[in-house]
């Protein structure tokens, strides 16, 4: 393992043949294990907290910060400056690109691969074989400061695909094998083996060469 100027807090596990890059961060406690800190006069490092635990052959580059409580599996590859909230659960095969943010509480499948500056908001579940491309946006709150909702985030089944500097309005359900073409706006569920284009977006047939699982 090769760990470089990385910093690792609380009880994290970090499994066999892993990169860290200068500047990473694993296990990064979250704001109530700061706050106790601050209360009991302790330091960090002399707190007992539940770390991030990581898969074998992880790359993860510099200046990423993983928080505490999150798991990924194998095979984990980040860009740079990449960031996962607490309570992120990583699957297998899984690629974040530089600059993206989960920003907690969210699911990711297996054989996923997550394009640079994307935006992924608490509550999103994200099944097996997805694609999101670069500079999407998920969101989760219907009405942002105004007043109260469920910060209920998309969902993304098997297969679905999600083009460059799309957006995804809060709880809409991406298919399975559906794709949503880059710049769409998406304000309702996308069909199963749809194509969602458009500003809003409306839904077409999917092109029959199409019609096939991602290969990640």
């Amino acid at each position: 393992m090769d760990i470089r100027n990385a910093k690792i807090y609380g009880k994290s596990v970090i499994g066999k043949n892993v990169v860290l890059g200068d500047g990473v961060i694993i296990g990064y406690p979250a704001a109530n294990i700061l706050k106790d800190a601050a209360n009991s006069g302790l330091e960090i490092k002399d707190m007992d907290f539940k770390g991030a635990v990581i898969g074998d052959n992880a790359v993860i580059r510099s200046h990423t910060t993983i928080y505490s409580n999150v798991t990924a599996g194998d095979n984990l590859r980040t860009g740079h400056n990449v960031l996962i909230r607490e309570e992120t659960c990583i699957g297998n095969d899984v690629l974040i690109g530089t600059n993206t943010i989960l920003d907690g509480r969210t699911v990711v499948g297996n054989h996923v691969s997550i394009q640079g500056n994307v935006y992924i908001p608490l509550n999103v579940f994200i099944e097996d074989n997805v694609f999101i491309g670069p500079c999407a946006v998920l969101s989760n709150d219907k009405y942002p400061i105004r007043a109260k909702s469920d910060l209920k985030g998309p969902i993304l089944r098997r297969g679905a695909s999600v083009g460059a500097n799309a957006t995804l309005l809060p709880g809409v359900e991406v298919g399975e094998g559906a794709m949503v073409a880059a710049g769409a706006l998406v304000t309702k569920d996308v069909p199963p083996w749809k194509l969602a284009i458009g500003f809003p977006a409306r839904f077409e047939e999917l092109p029959e060469h199409l019609r096939t699982l991602n290969n990640i």
